[in-house]
């Protein structure tokens, strides 16, 4: 067999559960089950029109784009630290900044818990805000310093010999250059922040529910179709941004060649 037949094989295999959270998402009996014994757009219509469902997903939303917010300037000033800076153990610190993404969540919500029982943040938006900031900086370092290795400087000493201060020469020039790189850690930043579960268990509270909470919380108590609608939902919100981040990279591929 061809490596193309044992690729699409393995990726047969690998989306197969998602393939059928979807078609039990389109069922219209009363619990989830496959196959089902009838399709129609009942639980999205009830997942889309139910104020606890939208309710959570509002407050993810919010809680995303504030982490999102705080997390690309940081990931953004960290990259240019560790990329263009001198000093001792600067790969050392690159791999502490990129930690989060291999430590475990249970692990990480563990010592965010405690962190923030400390300053009496617990039960609040603005821990799973920090948290969540805290876990997507990562992301952003990456796809930023990625950028910043195969950045041209003769650009910025360019501008700065045209008269541009430090301010203007990054606005202008080093800005709109890597921008892409910046989006594309913004958008799986935003991802992983919208998507997060354990973490939010743990710092949150139930007046801060987020749409991972709201999922768990229904797989826990009642479990009705309406939860393979929300999954499939938020599948389709994940590769959709996927796809954007891959959109814009193509994009400033093209832009480079030409």
């Amino acid at each position: 067999m061809s490596a193309a037949v044992w690729t699409w094989a393995m990726l047969a295999f690998l989306n197969l559960p998602i393939a059928v959270i979807a078609v039990m998402s389109f069922s219209n009996g009363d619990f989830l089950a496959f196959p089902p014994p009838g399709f129609s757009w009942r639980w999205y219509q009830a997942a889309l029109t139910s104020p606890r469902w939208i309710d959570a997903a509002i407050t993810s939303f919010e809680i995303a784009l504030a982490a999102t917010a705080l997390a690309t300037p940081l990931g953004i000033a960290a990259s240019f630290g560790l990329v263009r800076g001198r000093f001792p153990l600067r790969g050392a610190l690159m791999q502490l900044a990129c930690a989060p993404l291999a430590v475990p969540s249970i692990i990480a919500a563990v010592g965010l818990y405690f962190f923030f029982a400390r300053l009496g943040l617990v039960g609040t938006s603005l821990a799973i805000i920090l948290a969540h900031a805290a876990l997507s900086v990562p992301l952003v370092v990456i796809n930023v310093a990625a950028s910043l290795r195969d950045f041209d400087t003769t650009l910025e000493s360019a501008a700065r010999n045209l008269g541009a201060n430090r301010r203007q020469s990054f606005w202008h020039v080093t800005r709109p250059l890597l921008q892409p790189a910046i989006l594309t850690g913004a958008l799986f930043a935003f991802l992983l922040s919208f998507d997060e579960l354990i973490v939010a268990l743990f710092v949150g509270a139930a007046g801060t529910t987020t749409l991972p909470m709201r999922m768990w919380t229904s797989l826990r108590d009642e479990i009705d179709p309406t939860i393979a609608a929300i999954s499939t939902l938020l599948v389709v919100l994940s590769a959709l941004i996927i796809l954007g981040a891959g959109a814009v990279r193509r994009s400033t591929g093209n832009d480079s060649r030409s």
